[in-house]
């Protein structure tokens, strides 16, 4: 992972100030170093029966279809309001630099799926939470949560529920 870590670039006061973002893009295009997060994240979850996963826009589509590709399972876009074309449900949350709404098809999962959820980054927790909410509310039969990067100071998983397997590759 020191190799990924070395392709994150480090982006002061973006995308408001006082924020250091932490951006894959970097990390994304070089062939090695998403290679290598493509395997780390799919080895994690080889042995769990995950039938679909679930990528939190933007940049969770990115490793979260490689992840469902990886695992055989199918994969579900979390979207801003006003993306997806048919039935939604969706959930209000807050987040670091303001307020969002996330949204899935309300016939994107069912009760006999195994659930993996996938962002890039864990910052505060409110946008995992609200695409957690939602899956959740669709009663699959278990649930996982994936990051990329964790920034711990920010103690995002607080937020989240304790009974949820949680892993991060990288932490800040």
């Amino acid at each position: 992972m020191e190799y990924v870590k070395s392709h994150i670039r480090e982006v002061k006061d973006f995308p408001t100030p006082g924020i250091l973002f932490y951006d894959l893009t970097t990390a994304f295009k070089d062939p090695r170093a998403l290679h290598i997060i493509g395997w780390d994240l799919s080895q994690l979850y080889r042995d769990k029966g995950i039938t679909k996963v679930v990528g939190i826009e933007s940049r969770g589509f990115i490793g979260g279809s490689i992840l469902a590709f990886e695992l055989g399972a199918g994969f579900i876009p979390a979207r801003k309001p006003g993306k997806l074309p048919a039935d939604v449900i969706r959930k209000d949350y807050g987040k670091e630099y303001g307020k969002d709404i996330i949204e899935i098809h309300r016939d994107a999962i069912t009760p006999d799926d195994v659930v993996l959820i996938h962002d890039d980054v864990l910052a505060t927790g409110g946008t995992m939470k609200a695409a957690y909410e939602l899956v959740k509310s669709l009663n699959p039969k278990k649930i996982y949560i994936n990051f990329i990067i964790e920034l711990s100071a920010l103690e995002g998983r607080k937020v989240l529920p304790d009974d949820v397997d949680i892993t991060s590759l990288l932490k800040y």
